[in-house]
């Protein structure tokens, strides 16, 4: 049977509601487990109006979602009545496009409507890996222990602005809101089309006018792979080419740094290095190089050599050979690191890679795009000069960069439920090299100060703190002032110990020497939101296909 689309319009907001064989076309409500379908926001008060075309099908369709969001019991027996009519029900064949749900001036819109949520009330979850959150701890506050001056202005390499010449880019789907901060499109942009109440089990090859992703001239994905330590995602990493030789090593891609490092002639190291014998196209120098991560750090010389991933590549690329790496990178897969941040903070004083490919325009958009998988070692991928729809449900909603040294936006505070909320007024740096969420103390005290039994987990240290694992509840980052909901197994760290009814979250806090202004977003929060950096000054969020 061929799904229709039914259109309820109250007041000035359009809502397309999809029917058929399988649902009513709405998301699950976190706050009534037992329904299938999420609470419509509300609208004004004026009367409502059916526009033509409407069928008793579109009827039914709508009193099945209105049935699913009542929450009084006596109306049992008029939903039952309802949701068995629907059998009699002809649906629509065809709807003029133009009645499509037109948001942009509806109040209610949010990007965590996007996004299917459940609450936070996980019994099958292991046990905290306390190890690895202190490193990544004692990591993150090294890596932007220059965070506070380069957020200022200070020290910073000059910006070559790689992106001029370069058309606007539109991601290649009809889902896509274009505007500051995430405006949704009006009707009149240029007749654009967006679904706010998709079907998430719908897949994006039964949407008109998403193109499949192919090859093309001036884009290159490069698979990753997931690297797990029990449930947590440490790492992403892919292979890249280096030397005249093209030898191929394993890199960790890190949109929060801005060096590319890899090992060279290093005594000790266990992973697979460059051997620069092989390429006579490498150049040394001696001017020397020093990055450091918490517990560790790499130191070398400066050296160019052609880079390249796959069939797209920097003939002059500036990199760290790094000739002494500390042991605690052994016990990662990968040989190396890519900063794909701005060049104005790297340590090298070059452009970075992707900076290169830009400015050489061997890229077909000054764009890429990140996708990364929940504890699946196959899948993740970053695409370079492109954006992957296959791998994005719903628009795309665009945040301003605030300061081109990170990839930083604005956080207006954390939620829990929707509802309850702590405030707040930071720099946001949307980091794939950092696995979770990291606040200022003040922020993380208001945040869990919203969930009852939490407290500072001081067993580990500062910064952790814990929640009773049967507590039903969902987070969500605000920025921009959308609302962005993060799955509930990725904020769940584990319980404290396997009889235990603590949990650790993973939203942590960071102490003196930390900007009291800074937030960190990690891989916890992207694996729900496919992420597109753009280099004319923004970053995009679009719902992942991991939580369809």
């Amino acid at each position: 049977m061929r799904r229709s689309t039914c259109l309820w319009r109250h007041g000035t907001a359009s809502i397309a509601i999809k029917g058929g064989p399988k649902s009513a076309g709405v998301q699950e409500t976190p706050s009534r487990p037992w329904a299938t379908a999420s609470l419509l926001p509300d609208l004004p008060s004026s009367g409502h109006r059916f526009p033509v075309p409407f069928s008793f099908s579109c009827l039914v369709h709508f009193l099945q979602v209105l049935c699913l969001t009542m929450s009084f019991p006596s109306w049992a027996h008029i939903c039952l009545f309802v949701l068995g009519l629907s059998a009699h029900a002809t649906p629509i064949r065809s709807v003029d496009p133009s009645l499509l749900a037109d948001i942009s001036q509806s109040k209610w819109s949010r990007a965590d409507q996007n996004v299917t949520t459940s609450t936070q009330n996980l019994t099958d979850v292991g046990t905290f890996n306390a190890a690895k959150a202190t490193k990544e701890l004692k990591s993150v506050l090294a890596k932007y222990a220059n965070a506070g001056k380069f957020l200022a202005g200070i020290g910073l390499n000059p910006d070559t602005h790689p992106e001029e010449g370069y058309p606007r880019f539109n991601p290649p789907n009809i889902f896509t809101s274009e505007g500051a901060a995430g405006t949704p499109p009006s009707s009149s942009n240029n007749g654009t089309i967006l679904r706010e109440l998709n079907d998430p089990r719908e897949s994006t090859s039964e949407i008109i006018g998403v193109p499949p992703v192919a090859p093309g001239p001036g884009t290159v994905q490069l698979p990753l792979t997931d690297y797990t330590d029990g449930s947590l995602d440490i790492l992403y990493y892919g292979p890249m080419q280096f030397g005249s030789g093209q030898a191929t090593l394993d890199i960790n891609i890190d949109t929060g740094s801005a060096d590319l490092w890899v090992p060279v002639g290093c005594r000790g190291c266990q992973n697979r290095m460059f051997n620069t014998n092989d390429s006579t196209t490498y150049v040394p120098s001696k001017r020397k190089c020093k990055i450091t991560y918490g517990t560790g750090q790499v130191s070398g010389t400066l050296a160019e050599d052609t880079v390249a991933v796959g069939p797209v590549g920097v003939s002059h690329q500036t990199f760290c050979a790094a000739h002494t790496v500390s042991d605690d990178f052994d016990e990662e897969p990968s040989s190396g690191l890519l900063g794909l941040a701005f060049g104005s903070i790297a340590e090298s004083g070059k452009p970075t890679f992707f900076e290169n490919l830009l400015a050489e325009k061997k890229l077909a958009a000054s764009v890429f795009s990140v996708h990364l998988t929940r504890g699946k070692p196959k899948g993740s991928e970053v695409c370079f000069g492109c954006y992957d729809p296959t791998k994005a449900i719903g628009p795309v909603i665009w945040n301003p960069v605030i300061s081109r040294t990170y990839w930083s936006i604005a956080m207006d505070g954390l939620s829990i439920n929707g509802t309850r909320s702590a405030p707040a007024n930071l720099t946001a740096a949307v980091d794939t090299g950092t696995s979770l969420i990291y606040v200022p103390d003040d922020v993380a005290s208001d945040f869990y100060a919203l969930i009852p039994g939490s407290g500072p987990a001081v067993q580990y240290g500062g910064g952790f703190y814990t929640f009773p694992c049967d507590t039903p509840f969902y987070v969500s980052l605000n920025l921009g002032g959308q609302a962005y909901t993060i799955h509930p197994s990725d904020f769940n760290l584990g319980r404290t110990d396997e009889d235990s009814n603590d949990c650790v979250g993973g939203i942590l806090a960071l102490g003196n020497g930390f900007p009291p202004d800074l937030a960190i977003i990690g891989d916890e929060f992207l694996k729900s939101w496919y992420s597109a950096f753009d280099y004319a000054g923004r970053v995009g969020f679009a719902r992942s296909v991991n939580n369809r």
